[in-house]
């Protein structure tokens, strides 16, 4: 399992995951086998993200490596975000159809004179690419947050709740609203941060499989390019002191 979240606010788009893949050993233990697992990747020629979640392996092989190919064999150095979104679906579609695989492709793409974001949720199983940051009724752009993977510990905290009330019936108690139309490029990636902590730390004291954990990556793209904020590096063993005689 997975938790990756994607922030759109007025000024850039903010991607960021976490890092640990789990196994299912027999059909019924859970164990972690890495938390040193790439989910979200930087696409240079597109100035876009992709984040992934759900099943980590197709054909055998991780979906990284799936997703470097597909870069590498499919996607053209005019494609843009929805070129891309549609590309990736269609590719891996065909391929594993059945694969309960999910992804975010995000990125700003060229209309007349502007630069507009663009944020796709994309499912390989259900064969889908929905764009997310736009009213479905006006198609004007929308700011907010997506996330997909393991969600309950974040939805639970900003969604709205029901308490029994002290006459036993149900009582509805909504959170606070974020302006996300107001937020800015800082605040977008402290909420993305956030939202990944938290679900970590949350699932940490919980009776229950700890299937999201590991560092995070946190991705920023804006209509003048993308960089990493803060991603995991490779790295040998520490040198050690020589001892002191």
């Amino acid at each position: 399992m997975s938790f990756v979240v994607t922030v759109y606010v007025p000024e850039a788009i903010v991607m960021a995951s976490d890092s640990r893949q789990t196994l299912t050993l027999k059909g019924k233990v859970e164990t972690v086998n890495s938390d040193f697992t790439y989910k979200t990747f930087l696409q240079p020629n597109q100035q876009g993200g992709v984040s992934t979640f759900g099943q980590a392996v197709l054909g055998g092989v991780s979906v990284q490596s799936r997703l470097e190919r597909f870069a590498e064999e499919m996607v053209d150095e005019e494609d843009d975000v929805e070129a891309v979104a549609h590309k990736l679906v269609n590719h891996l579609h065909g391929k594993y159809r059945q694969a309960d695989t999910g992804f975010y492709v995000a990125g700003y793409k060229r209309e007349g004179r502007a630069s507009v974001p663009h944020v796709y949720y994309c499912h390989v199983k259900k064969n889908l690419v929905q764009r997310r940051n736009v009213n479905p009724k006006t198609n004007e752009v929308t700011y907010g947050a997506t996330w997909a993977g393991q969600v309950d510990v974040i939805t639970r905290l900003l969604k709205a709740k029901q308490v029994v009330g002290p006459d036993g019936q149900l009582v509805e108690i909504a959170g606070a609203r974020i302006n996300w139309h107001l937020m800015n490029v800082q605040d977008a990636i402290d909420f993305a941060i956030y939202a990944v902590r938290t679900t970590i730390d949350t699932m940490r004291f919980e009776a229950r499989p700890k299937n999201v954990g590991g560092p995070i990556d946190v991705l920023l793209i804006t209509a003048q390019g993308s960089r990493w904020i803060q991603r995991k590096e490779l790295h040998g063993q520490p040198s050690l002191s020589p001892d002191v005689t």
